[in-house]
């Protein structure tokens, strides 16, 4: 494995151009990078429906990241098919990882409602934590035991694609409506200091995303591979 990556970072070295890195994708390089137009799309969805307040953008925002999963299911697949992998591809992986599973449901959160600053402060912090889990995969993956075709027997800490579970959860939420400016995201909120209404409010649903932020970042959580 590590020859093969090696031989995989010699070949970027030695090609020269300026779209070499183009030419240097493997095809689940780009099974990836769909992954990442999947996320863009979906951030982008999600601005425009808080400009036009158009549910049809939002719909399309909550969707885009079942699509990214899709990709960064079938990247892998490809991978092993082509019998190649590249250092370039497992980086891609969890940046794009990041962006789709992390960066496009805390989004999705602050638009269906949850807006207050202690809100933000909580998806920051979510978003944070699936950055670093994503690090610590890639630098310490080759310490966890492996089966017999070389891939890790567990993930640890929850894996950061768990997070659509969340996105599913703002998915029914505005089907039946309980989103900002209609009904209202459901369990309310609690007021840790000041007035309610004020910054020191916090939606309970964000609870649950920092717990979420807490289970990925996790050092004894192990998750079994499927």
């Amino acid at each position: 494995m590590e020859e093969k990556r090696a031989t995989a970072l010699q070949q970027y070295q030695d090609t020269e151009g300026h779209f070499s890195l183009v030419r240097n994708f493997r095809l689940a390089d780009l099974v990836t990078i769909a992954n990442g137009i999947c996320a863009s799309l979906s951030i982008f969805m999600s601005a425009k429906y808080l400009a036009t307040n158009d549910e049809d953008y939002l719909w399309s925002a909550l969707l885009f990241p079942y699509a990214g999963l899709m990709f960064d299911f079938l990247d892998g697949k490809v991978a092993r098919w082509r019998n190649e992998s590249s250092m370039l591809g497992q980086e891609l992986d969890s940046l794009a990882d990041l962006i789709s599973f992390g960066v496009a449901p805390a989004l999705l959160a602050f638009v269906v409602g949850l807006r207050t600053y202690l809100d933000t402060v909580v998806l920051t912090a979510f978003i944070c934590s699936g950055l670093a889990r994503l690090a610590r995969f890639n630098a310490t993956v080759a310490l966890i035991p492996q089966d017999i075709k070389g891939k890790a027997r567990y993930f640890e800490g929850l894996p950061i694609p768990s997070s659509l579970v969340l996105v599913a959860v703002l998915t029914y939420w505005t089907k039946m409506g309980w989103i900002e400016g209609k009904e209202g995201v459901p369990m309310g909120t609690i007021t840790l200091w000041g007035s309610k209404g004020g910054d020191g409010d916090l939606h309970l649903m964000c609870v649950v995303f920092g717990l979420w932020a807490a289970a990925m970042v996790s050092k004894t959580l192990r998750v079994p591979k499927i």
